[in-house]
Protein backbone atom coordinates (compact mmCIF):
# COMPACT_ATOMS: atom_id res chain seq x y z
CA UNK A 1 0.00 0.00 0.00
CA UNK A 2 1.50 3.44 -0.98
CA UNK A 3 1.59 6.49 1.20
CA UNK A 4 -1.24 8.11 -0.18
CA UNK A 5 -3.72 4.92 0.04
CA UNK A 6 -2.34 4.58 3.58
CA UNK A 7 -2.83 8.17 4.96
CA UNK A 8 -6.13 8.04 3.64
CA UNK A 9 -7.21 4.71 5.13
CA UNK A 10 -6.03 6.47 8.54
CA UNK A 11 -8.24 9.86 8.31
CA UNK A 12 -11.30 7.73 7.10
CA UNK A 13 -11.07 5.26 10.54
CA UNK A 14 -10.18 7.82 12.72
CA UNK A 15 -12.42 10.18 11.83
CA UNK A 16 -15.22 10.75 14.50
CA UNK A 17 -18.52 9.62 13.90
CA UNK A 18 -20.76 12.76 12.63
CA UNK A 19 -17.80 12.99 10.15
CA UNK A 20 -18.44 9.91 8.91
CA UNK A 21 -21.52 10.54 8.10
CA UNK A 22 -20.45 13.24 6.46
CA UNK A 23 -18.10 11.41 4.33
CA UNK A 24 -21.03 9.25 3.24
CA UNK A 25 -22.99 12.51 2.40
CA UNK A 26 -20.05 12.77 -0.29
CA UNK A 27 -20.21 9.29 -1.58
CA UNK A 28 -23.79 9.42 -1.71
CA UNK A 29 -23.63 12.71 -4.23
CA UNK A 30 -20.66 11.34 -5.99
CA UNK A 31 -21.38 7.87 -6.89
CA UNK A 32 -25.28 6.95 -5.88
CA UNK A 33 -26.25 9.87 -7.74
CA UNK A 34 -24.92 8.70 -10.75
CA UNK A 35 -25.41 5.13 -10.75
CA UNK A 36 -28.91 5.87 -9.67
CA UNK A 37 -29.66 8.09 -12.58
CA UNK A 38 -27.91 5.27 -15.21
CA UNK A 39 -30.54 2.77 -13.67
CA UNK A 40 -33.76 5.36 -13.78
CA UNK A 41 -32.75 6.05 -17.28
CA UNK A 42 -32.32 2.55 -18.63
CA UNK A 43 -34.81 0.88 -16.70
CA UNK A 44 -37.87 2.75 -15.13
CA UNK A 45 -37.90 6.60 -16.28
CA UNK A 46 -41.87 6.39 -16.76
CA UNK A 47 -42.48 5.64 -13.23
CA UNK A 48 -44.65 8.06 -11.21
CA UNK A 49 -43.02 8.70 -8.38
CA UNK A 50 -45.42 10.73 -7.11
CA UNK A 51 -47.09 8.09 -5.64
CA UNK A 52 -44.89 7.34 -2.80
CA UNK A 53 -44.96 9.56 0.38
CA UNK A 54 -42.08 8.83 2.10
CA UNK A 55 -38.91 7.58 1.41
CA UNK A 56 -39.22 4.41 2.86
CA UNK A 57 -42.20 3.88 0.81
CA UNK A 58 -40.28 4.26 -2.14
CA UNK A 59 -37.35 2.16 -1.50
CA UNK A 60 -39.83 -0.86 -0.10
CA UNK A 61 -41.38 -0.78 -3.45
CA UNK A 62 -38.75 -0.80 -5.79
CA UNK A 63 -37.42 -3.60 -3.91
CA UNK A 64 -40.53 -5.69 -3.11
CA UNK A 65 -42.52 -5.54 -6.56
CA UNK A 66 -39.79 -4.76 -8.71
CA UNK A 67 -41.13 -1.44 -10.22
CA UNK A 68 -38.16 -1.23 -12.21
CA UNK A 69 -37.19 -5.06 -12.28
CA UNK A 70 -34.77 -7.17 -10.04
CA UNK A 71 -31.56 -5.10 -9.06
CA UNK A 72 -28.43 -7.10 -8.41
CA UNK A 73 -27.97 -5.81 -4.85
CA UNK A 74 -28.91 -3.74 -2.37
CA UNK A 75 -25.82 -0.65 -3.61
CA UNK A 76 -28.28 -0.87 -6.98
CA UNK A 77 -31.42 -0.37 -5.13
CA UNK A 78 -29.57 2.54 -2.55
CA UNK A 79 -28.52 4.29 -5.80
CA UNK A 80 -32.17 4.21 -7.62
CA UNK A 81 -33.77 5.10 -4.46
CA UNK A 82 -31.42 8.32 -3.62
CA UNK A 83 -31.79 9.67 -6.95
CA UNK A 84 -35.52 9.28 -7.39
CA UNK A 85 -36.44 10.60 -3.47
CA UNK A 86 -33.38 13.55 -3.59
CA UNK A 87 -33.10 14.42 -7.13
CA UNK A 88 -36.12 13.57 -9.39
CA UNK A 89 -38.81 14.53 -7.67
CA UNK A 90 -39.31 13.07 -4.05
CA UNK A 91 -39.37 15.14 -0.93
CA UNK A 92 -38.66 18.65 -2.97
CA UNK A 93 -41.92 18.96 -4.70
CA UNK A 94 -43.42 18.24 -0.87
CA UNK A 95 -41.26 20.69 1.10
CA UNK A 96 -43.04 22.77 3.08
CA UNK A 97 -40.65 24.23 5.14
CA UNK A 98 -37.55 25.66 3.60
CA UNK A 99 -34.34 24.16 3.97
CA UNK A 100 -32.16 24.64 7.61
CA UNK A 101 -29.47 26.94 7.22
CA UNK A 102 -26.90 28.57 9.69
CA UNK A 103 -23.99 31.41 9.12
CA UNK A 104 -20.53 30.80 9.94
CA UNK A 105 -20.72 33.09 13.39
CA UNK A 106 -24.05 31.01 14.44
CA UNK A 107 -23.32 28.91 18.09
CA UNK A 108 -25.51 26.44 19.39
CA UNK A 109 -27.13 28.49 22.87
CA UNK A 110 -26.59 25.56 24.64
CA UNK A 111 -23.11 24.26 24.16
CA UNK A 112 -21.75 27.03 21.92
CA UNK A 113 -20.36 24.97 19.66
CA UNK A 114 -20.45 26.52 15.79
CA UNK A 115 -22.71 25.09 13.72
CA UNK A 116 -21.63 25.26 9.69
CA UNK A 117 -19.73 22.98 10.49
CA UNK A 118 -22.71 20.08 11.06
CA UNK A 119 -25.26 21.25 9.07
CA UNK A 120 -27.03 17.54 8.76
CA UNK A 121 -27.52 18.19 12.64
CA UNK A 122 -29.16 21.59 12.71
CA UNK A 123 -32.61 22.33 14.18
CA UNK A 124 -34.32 25.19 15.14
CA UNK A 125 -36.30 27.07 17.13
CA UNK A 126 -38.18 30.31 16.40
CA UNK A 127 -38.37 31.77 19.78
CA UNK A 128 -40.52 35.44 19.76
CA UNK A 129 -39.18 37.55 17.07
CA UNK A 130 -35.70 35.37 16.61
CA UNK A 131 -34.43 32.68 15.32
CA UNK A 132 -32.01 30.12 17.73
CA UNK A 133 -30.46 26.93 15.98
CA UNK A 134 -29.03 24.13 17.80
CA UNK A 135 -26.35 21.22 16.81
CA UNK A 136 -29.00 18.73 17.62
CA UNK A 137 -32.12 18.18 18.84
CA UNK A 138 -30.58 16.73 22.26
CA UNK A 139 -29.69 20.33 22.75
CA UNK A 140 -32.73 21.98 20.96
CA UNK A 141 -34.53 20.23 23.89
CA UNK A 142 -32.53 21.13 26.89
CA UNK A 143 -33.57 24.87 25.87
CA UNK A 144 -36.78 23.77 25.25
CA UNK A 145 -37.52 22.46 28.85
CA UNK A 146 -36.34 25.95 30.64
CA UNK A 147 -37.98 28.02 27.69
CA UNK A 148 -41.30 26.70 26.78
CA UNK A 149 -43.53 30.25 26.86
CA UNK A 150 -43.13 32.11 23.91
CA UNK A 151 -41.78 29.30 21.22
CA UNK A 152 -43.91 29.81 17.90
CA UNK A 153 -42.56 26.99 15.78
CA UNK A 154 -39.65 23.90 16.17
CA UNK A 155 -38.11 22.48 12.63
CA UNK A 156 -35.80 19.39 12.85
CA UNK A 157 -34.21 17.71 9.30
CA UNK A 158 -35.31 14.09 8.53
CA UNK A 159 -32.42 12.22 8.70
CA UNK A 160 -32.17 10.31 5.17
CA UNK A 161 -33.58 13.21 3.06
CA UNK A 162 -32.65 16.06 4.94
CA UNK A 163 -36.41 17.28 4.61
CA UNK A 164 -37.70 20.06 7.35
CA UNK A 165 -40.02 19.16 9.42
CA UNK A 166 -42.41 20.52 11.93
CA UNK A 167 -40.89 18.96 15.57
CA UNK A 168 -44.40 18.24 16.73
CA UNK A 169 -45.52 15.69 13.09
CA UNK A 170 -41.73 13.50 13.39
CA UNK A 171 -40.71 10.17 14.94
CA UNK A 172 -37.65 10.53 17.22
CA UNK A 173 -35.41 7.40 17.71
CA UNK A 174 -33.31 7.77 20.77
CA UNK A 175 -30.42 5.49 21.85
CA UNK A 176 -28.95 4.22 18.67
CA UNK A 177 -25.33 3.85 17.66
CA UNK A 178 -25.54 7.02 15.00
CA UNK A 179 -23.63 10.16 17.31
CA UNK A 180 -23.89 13.53 16.33
CA UNK A 181 -21.91 16.51 17.41
CA UNK A 182 -22.49 16.32 21.61
CA UNK A 183 -22.91 12.30 21.24
CA UNK A 184 -25.65 10.32 21.69
CA UNK A 185 -28.49 11.94 19.86
CA UNK A 186 -32.60 12.32 19.09
CA UNK A 187 -32.66 11.38 15.58
CA UNK A 188 -35.82 12.23 13.50
CA UNK A 189 -38.29 11.19 10.73
CA UNK A 190 -41.18 12.40 9.26
CA UNK A 191 -42.81 8.79 9.24
CA UNK A 192 -43.18 5.68 11.50
CA UNK A 193 -41.66 3.53 8.50
CA UNK A 194 -38.57 5.27 8.34
CA UNK A 195 -37.92 5.33 11.99
CA UNK A 196 -38.90 1.92 12.49
CA UNK A 197 -36.19 0.94 9.64
CA UNK A 198 -33.45 2.99 11.31
CA UNK A 199 -34.04 1.58 15.13
CA UNK A 200 -33.91 -1.83 13.34
CA UNK A 201 -30.41 -1.11 11.78
CA UNK A 202 -29.30 1.11 14.38
CA UNK A 203 -30.06 -0.91 17.43
CA UNK A 204 -32.12 2.67 18.82
CA UNK A 205 -33.70 1.75 22.14
CA UNK A 206 -37.34 3.66 21.42
CA UNK A 207 -39.33 5.78 18.96
CA UNK A 208 -41.22 8.63 20.33
CA UNK A 209 -43.54 11.64 19.01
CA UNK A 210 -42.42 14.59 20.33
CA UNK A 211 -45.22 15.11 23.25
CA UNK A 212 -43.73 12.03 24.60
CA UNK A 213 -40.25 13.40 25.36
CA UNK A 214 -39.23 13.74 28.63
CA UNK A 215 -36.64 16.03 30.00
CA UNK A 216 -35.17 13.26 32.70
CA UNK A 217 -35.07 10.89 28.70
CA UNK A 218 -33.08 13.95 27.22
CA UNK A 219 -30.48 14.31 29.67
CA UNK A 220 -30.01 10.11 30.24
CA UNK A 221 -28.56 10.56 26.45
CA UNK A 222 -25.54 12.50 28.16
CA UNK A 223 -24.82 9.05 30.17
Amino acid sequence: MNFFKLSLTLVVFTLPLFALHSYSDAIKEKRLYPMGEKIYQKRCSNLDTSQFNSFEALHSALSEKKLCGELKNHKYLDALSFYIWDIKEGHKKREKYPKLTVTKDEKCPVCGMFLYKYPRWIATIVYENKKLSFDGIKDLMKWYFEHKEGIKEILVQDYYTKETLNAKDAYFVLGSDVYGPMGNELISFRDLESAKRFRLDHKGDEILKFDEITQQRVYKLDE
